[in-house]
């Protein structure tokens, strides 16, 4: 029992920044979604990515071949050779992936230093969501593999690596392309939870000020600290080819949403009040 204890302390004080994260995730997806779908995801999350990366260590398919390194598997959680931190933290890039999308192609409506996504049914389980999430997700660990297989120079730790040298700083593109795949089936995994229909408020949900910017913005926070630790690292080159691949998507991204800011059609209004008529939108009087 003593060494049960031991190990869940572990978990948590060995890898706070990874359960910072998460709670993060927590305060974006519950007011989002409440508190039973974001409960429902982070399990369904875990076992898909757990299983993609069990099947790739023993098998080498979906992120090619490579492998754990235990070394703490007496002061953390492991699950059958991999550690648990890893795997759920699918669970929270997968959704700031997927609220990315949404904020990306969704209406916008601002009031009173507020905005929120004019998201709809169609909007969240439609493919281009689906595909937009999974690529953003995969794109992120373009950020997070290089730094990550460094880990043995920061407090991450080495706690794993490749059986064979990647082209890109050591990590191969088959791991990308296995994390679009999975990306893919996490995202997919959030759409279907999401499209059961409810005529009540979700237990849970709120409409909190920026509620649809937290998303976005967890997302922007795993980027930015990873970039931060290639940095503190001294892979310098490594975190500026970072910055170069998301400088042009960002930007894109912010002078869109810009354009869009209270141009929504009345018609697309009324489908969100429709399908969300908790919306924090349906309190504000329109004037179009």
């Amino acid at each position: 029992m003593t060494h049960f204890f031991d190990i869940t302390i572990g978990t948590f004080t060995m890898r706070p920044y990874v359960f910072a994260f998460f709670a993060a995730f927590l305060l974006a997806c519950v007011p989002h979604v409440g508190w039973r779908r974001t409960l429902q995801f982070t399990a369904a999350g875990y076992l898909i990515a757990f299983s993609s990366e069990w099947l790739s260590i023993n098998t080498g398919f979906p992120y090619g071949w490579y492998y754990y390194i235990d070394t703490t598997s007496s002061r953390e959680l492991w699950v059958a050779g991999v550690p648990f931190f890893d795997s759920l933290s699918y669970v929270f890039l997968a959704y700031c992936s997927y609220a990315t999308a949404l904020f990306i192609l969704s209406p916008l409506k601002s009031w009173r230093w507020n905005v929120a996504t004019l998201e709809t049914r169609r909007i969240r389980r439609s493919f281009s969501a689906l595909l937009l999430g999974a690529f953003l997700q995969t794109f992120l660990d373009i950020v997070i593999d290089p730094v990550a297989l460094q880990g043995g120079r920061w407090f991450l730790g080495q706690i794993y690596g490749y059986r064979e040298q990647g082209i890109h700083f050591g990590v191969p593109l088959s791991n990308y392309a296995g994390w679009l795949l999975t990306s893919l089936f996490l995202v997919a995994a959030f759409q279907l939870i999401d499209a059961r229909r409810t005529g009540n408020v979700p237990e849970g949900a709120s409409i909190l000020p920026f509620r649809s910017l937290f998303g976005p913005m967890l997302y922007l926070s795993v980027l930015v600290f990873n970039i931060v630790m290639m940095l503190v690292i001294g892979e310098r080159f490594m975190a500026f080819s970072s910055l170069f691949i998301f400088t042009l998507p960002v930007l894109i991204v912010v002078l869109l949403a810009v354009r869009r800011v209270n141009r929504y059609s009345p018609d697309e209004l009324g489908e969100h009040l429709r399908d969300y008529p908790w919306s924090q939108a349906v309190k504000i009087s329109d004037k179009i």
